[in-house]
């Protein structure tokens, strides 16, 4: 399955808040079997939200928006959202009941537009806050704060499959140019994936759909790396 997320908010472009969200779906979308292929941040903007949604949903098996859900004046997610699917918001009686008898909130008690999701969509269930989410047809939409955001994925994440698949990583002191030829043989000698991320140490990672495959290949990989361990031994 595969699956392009859109998060919102003037203040990820700004860097004024860090994107948690995306890290976290890409874990859990992977645990899944599922391949998160596309992260987009786009401002509180109707048109530009609409844009993306509208070409994400012809190219991906599903798409997750995340965040600008509410009544304020800057939660524009929804309406951006029937805009992509032709159409336009309405309040949802689903949404009302579920506010009562969930919420414990009366009609009286919330601010206009609470209600409104686009027409033709299902209520997502918020189990972490107040703003409502919808599905409408492969696109998920989903409220913007981590927690509440964990909470509505998983009510949907059943509807994520794909193949699982297995990580190894190992941490060498050795520099990535040093490592080509042995990451080159290694992808030829068995069928994994592998990623190489500098830092402090390089951090090799071997992914594949079989389970004995990256063991296998991350014991082949291991005897053939120094790591921080040995070059410690080395010098004791």
């Amino acid at each position: 399955m595969h699956v392009a997320l859109v998060t919102v908010g003037d203040e990820l472009l700004a860097g004024e808040t860090v994107n948690t969200n995306a890290a976290w779906l890409g874990r859990r979308l992977a645990e899944r079997g599922a391949d998160l292929e596309r992260v987009t941040v786009v401002p509180d903007r109707v048109a530009d939200i609409a844009q993306v949604v509208n070409e994400y949903r012809a190219t991906y098996d599903a798409v997750i928006v995340t965040g600008g859900l509410g009544p304020t004046h800057d939660d524009v997610t929804m309406e951006a959202v029937a805009a992509a699917f032709g159409t336009e918001l309405a309040p949802s009686a689903e949404v009302a009941e579920w506010l009562e008898t969930e919420g414990g909130y009366s009609a009286d008690d919330l601010a206009e537009g609470t209600t409104h999701i686009p027409k033709g969509s299902q209520l997502l269930r918020n189990p972490n806050g107040v703003a409502p989410g919808c599905q409408i047809d492969s696109v998920y939409v989903l409220a913007g704060l981590p927690d509440e955001m964990r909470g509505m994925f998983e009510e949907i994440a059943a509807e994520f499959t794909g193949t699982a698949r297995h990580v190894e990583v190992v941490e060498t002191s050795e520099p990535e140019s040093a490592l080509l030829d042995r990451v080159q043989t290694l992808r030829e000698e068995f069928d994994v994936k592998v990623g190489s991320y500098p830092g402090e140490n390089v951090r090799l990672r071997v992914e594949g759909t079989e389970e004995q495959t990256v063991t296998e290949a991350m014991a082949w990989l291991r005897e053939r790396v120094e790591t921080p361990a040995d070059e410690a031994n080395s010098t004791n």
